[in-house]
């Protein structure tokens, strides 16, 4: 399955790299690890071919543009400061609408629930973002039901996350999802990162 995840300037460097590790550690046979790849394949796609500069200076290289990416399975919209920037970028908006139309799963980490919500992907639907940016989401998707007290909602064809670190409780359930829990759990292991049993969030505030 070919995963596309969208980058641009000021992007959150864990909402991407956290889904990527995942992605690419993942195998069928955990005893095969090194001779087998993952059965994900991983772009990272730009609105042009310039190096993307994340939050905290981390460089980018996108593999791909918005403008020749090929077909794409699964689409990951991160989070970040620049989100607030691709929120009025029309182009940008356009293409997550019109490649959620053919993808088999659309999901965002962070603050990309509001590049989903202006795309018109979350009507309706339950969501979630980092707990500083509900307003922000709220207001771009006036009629998703937001959630604050969940790390991940699960409505497909649209997953969504909290902030940051809860990307990769993301990309181990939509490893589930496709591949089954059993996959999903051997990943966590491999990375030696809690599964995420529960959806709910710890709220600390």
């Amino acid at each position: 399955m070919r995963v596309g995840i969208l980058i641009f300037d000021q992007v959150e460097v864990l909402d991407v790299t956290g889904p990527f590790e995942v992605f690419s550690v993942t195998r069928m046979n955990e005893n095969r690890r090194r001779q087998e790849s993952s059965p994900f394949e991983v772009l990272l796609v730009s609105e042009n071919t310039e190096q993307i500069t994340g939050v905290g200076g981390f460089i980018f290289t996108p593999d791909t543009t918005i403008h020749n990416c090929p077909h794409l399975d699964l689409l990951i919209v991160p989070g970040g400061w620049g989100t607030r920037t691709e929120i009025s970028n029309k182009m940008i908006i356009k293409w997550i609408a019109d490649r959620a139309s053919t993808t088999r799963l659309t999901a965002s980490v962070c603050t990309g629930s509001s590049l989903l919500g202006r795309a018109g992907l979350l009507n309706g639907r339950e969501a979630t973002t980092h707990w500083q940016a509900f307003d922000f989401l709220r207001e771009s998707a006036p009629t998703a039901k937001v959630r604050e007290d969940v790390r991940v909602t699960t409505d497909p064809p649209i997953f969504t996350s909290a902030g940051i670190s809860s990307g990769i409780d993301l990309a181990l359930k939509i490893v589930s999802y496709f591949l089954g829990i059993k996959i999903g759990k051997a990943t966590a292991k491999h990375m030696e990162y809690p599964y995420p049993e529960s959806d709910r969030r710890i709220v600390t505030r």
